[in-house]
């Protein structure tokens, strides 16, 4: 019993979480898993202020107490520096950081122009790269940063005609991660990429409409929110396949 009970209470302790991308999808479901628990202080940061809202008024119906600060903020062109005094303020510290915003672009080679691939490495890696730079000061010894990647990017995996810009682009995340974990193994910060499979969100019907995924939305996001929690125990510097397929 008493161990148990120990077993209990390492589980449970505030956390403090940012998400990236939360007004939709995976972000969105991430976020109202962290909601079931009043401990845990949400940042939700996301372009549409409408959508967080909306977000905001689901965590609350779940969970009447939970903490679940929404932040309109455009990881391309706002100023990140702007996000500082609001996190020393609000949170202090930061136990979990998810980057978990992106973009895709479905296109032939042929279709692609420069800016296409520009647009897909600013969204998909300069954002990440910029939201860990300003954060790192308040992340500390066992906190846990995850980046969400792609199995379009994951090395040997199958992959699909007109993603070329996108895939190239979740594979650089995918080395960033790997080469961070390695620059910040000293401080005790864990972080980890997670090469998911396709899930139900409106990102994969809009770039592929018609097809079904076999994981929903708030599946891989429960996954992602679990993950986030415990996953720095296990790994670190590792990008993780999350499909129900082999490469």
């Amino acid at each position: 019993m008493a161990l148990n009970a120990k077993r209990q209470s390492n589980l449970s302790y505030t956390m403090n979480i940012i998400i990236t991308g939360a007004s939709s999808g995976i972000g969105f479901e991430a976020a109202l898993e962290f909601a079931l628990d009043s401990k845990n202080k949400i940042v939700c940061i996301a372009r549409s202020a409408d959508k967080l809202r909306k977000l905001h008024e689901i965590a609350k119906g779940i969970n009447p107490d939970c903490t679940l600060l929404p932040v309109a903020f455009d990881l391309v062109n706002d100023d990140y520096q702007a996000l500082v005094p609001f996190i020393q303020e609000r949170l202090g510290k930061i136990d979990i950081l998810i980057n978990n915003a992106g973009t895709l672009i479905n296109k032939s080679f042929l279709e692609t122009t420069e800016h296409d691939l520009a647009e897909m490495l600013e969204h998909n890696v300069m954002s990440h790269f910029k939201m860990i730079r300003y954060c790192l000061p308040f992340l500390e010894s066992g906190s846990h940063i995850v980046n969400i990647g792609s199995m379009g990017g994951f090395q040997g995996s199958v992959k699909f005609p007109g993603l070329a810009a996108y895939s190239s682009s979740k594979a650089a995340l995918h080395i960033l991660s790997e080469c961070l974990a390695a620059e910040l193994v000293e401080t005790g910060i864990k972080i980890n990429c997670l090469a998911l499979g396709s899930a139900q969100t409106e990102m994969l019907e809009t770039a592929f409409p018609g097809y079904e995924s076999p994981v929903m939305a708030f599946e891989m996001g429960k996954y992602v929110a679990d993950f986030a929690k415990t996953g720095h125990k296990f790994f670190n510097g590792k990008v993780l396949p999350v499909a129900v397929t082999t490469p």
